[in-house]
């Protein structure tokens, strides 16, 4: 793995596609020689070391977790719970204890709408979302406003796509219990300002959540830094397996809230008449986890950590770069969101659907994401029912820029 150390160069500095220096495609056994992957905003390819990890856990150490006495069993155990330490400190956690293991971001949200937001939310109290949120930041929110009577605010955009905090900040009352916004906008790659946001909730005395699923594969994420109260993430954005995910929350509000999940290895003492749940995290992970995930999370972090976030990020930033300014002198393609998006370049095309652009794209072997990205709100608010989106990882290169803009020229010649 060729790679440069995370102090080459600040994440805010702007190369050229020729400075880019990362050079690891031959770590992904997934990505054949001229085939250009640019969808993974959606999911990222996965790594041999993380593939490797799987398969080891699978074919030479696996044994369930937390229960059994003999050693198997408990070198496991101390593995997950050693994959638990580390997410801990990818994220500057205070303690490991303060990592939840859930299915994905997904299910995390679920779980801070349904169990802090069933103890906290009162009819009358106000959520505070914003246009650009994905619909796993949207439909827990509308579930548990339907049951506690709790209503929804919605935050606009600014010109250029980014989450308007200004207005946001004139729409907060006292009545807003929790903001829940896109740490990096899976659309747009719009970065939010998050310590702002969290200084303009905690003013009215409103939590913050983050949905960092496109942050953390390309950014430095410190949740003390950013001053949130809850943060969530999916292994499979960040090079790790699916079915594994990250809710990261404040150790007193975990103390606080009640599991969403019943059954074995969440408890404390189960008897007919009264149940008593384990502390956290252990109180939200009833059943067997996915161990053999946690595992490969483990090793997805160690992998984007030997790289460095700020290469990673600036290598993405000089691809987008080269992207939008090659598709801008195409006269059919409007981009969409700011110019210093991360690692995401939406777009449509004059008198083209995107679907068309995406099987065109697919005939010369270039997969991108051609849809409404699970934001529909957002394409309302653009007024397209779906755009194209190219997203870039640590495995793209120029090359996958110019077969872009090439397969976007063809798409243009097409229907000229």
């Amino acid at each position: 793995m060729n790679v440069p150390t995370p102090l080459d160069f600040a994440p805010d500095e702007r190369l050229s596609v020729a400075e880019c220096p990362l050079d690891v495609v031959t770590d992904f056994p997934a990505i054949p020689e001229g085939w250009h992957y640019l969808d993974t905003a959606v999911s990222a390819q996965k790594p041999k070391p993380v593939i490797e990890a799987i398969d080891r856990a699978y074919a030479q150490t696996y044994a369930s977790v937390h229960r059994g006495v003999y050693t198997r069993s408990a070198d496991m155990t101390v593995a997950y719970e050693k994959a638990r330490e580390r997410v801990a400190r990818f994220i500057n956690a205070k303690s490991p204890s303060e990592i939840v293991f859930v299915r994905g971001a997904t299910e995390g949200i679920n779980l801070v709408a349904q169990s802090w937001g069933g103890i906290t939310l009162k009819p009358g109290d106000r959520i505070l979302l914003s246009v650009l949120e994905h619909h796993s930041n949207i439909v827990p929110w509308q579930m548990i406003a339907e049951k506690t009577g709790a209503e929804i605010d919605v935050a606009p955009l600014t010109a250029d796509g980014r989450i308007d905090l200004d207005a946001a900040e004139a729409m907060l009352t006292e009545r807003h219990k929790i903001i829940a916004f896109a740490h990096v906008s899976n659309v747009l790659g719009s970065i939010l300002d998050a310590r702002r946001a969290a200084r303009i909730a905690h003013k009215v005395g409103a939590k913050l959540l983050l949905d960092g699923c496109q942050a953390v594969p390309r950014l430095p994420v410190d949740v003390q830094n950013l001053d949130c109260d809850f943060y969530v993430f999916s292994g499979h954005k960040l090079y790790g397996p699916t079915g594994i995910g990250v809710l990261w929350a404040r150790s007193e509000l975990l103390e606080a809230m009640p599991p969403m999940l019943g059954g074995g290895a969440m408890i404390d003492r189960v008897t007919f008449e009264k149940t008593t749940y384990a502390p956290p995290p252990m109180r939200f992970e009833a059943g067997t986890p996915h161990i053999v995930g946690a595992l490969g999370l483990e090793a997805a972090i160690d992998y984007v950590d030997g790289i460095g976030l700020e290469a990673i990020h600036a290598h993405e930033a000089a691809l987008v770069a080269q992207a939008r300014e090659a598709l801008s002198r195409i006269n059919s393609v409007r981009l969409l969101g700011p110019e210093d998006s991360a690692g995401i370049v939406s777009f449509v095309m004059e008198g083209v659907h995107p679907h068309d652009i995406g099987t065109i794209l697919d005939e010369a072997q270039v997969a991108i994401r051609a849809g409404h990205h699970c934001a529909q709100p957002l394409m309302d608010q653009l007024g397209v029912p779906a755009t194209a989106r190219a997203s870039f990882g640590v495995y793209n290169g120029p090359q996958d820029v110019e077969a872009l803009v090439q397969g976007i020229e063809r798409v243009a010649r097409i229907f000229g």
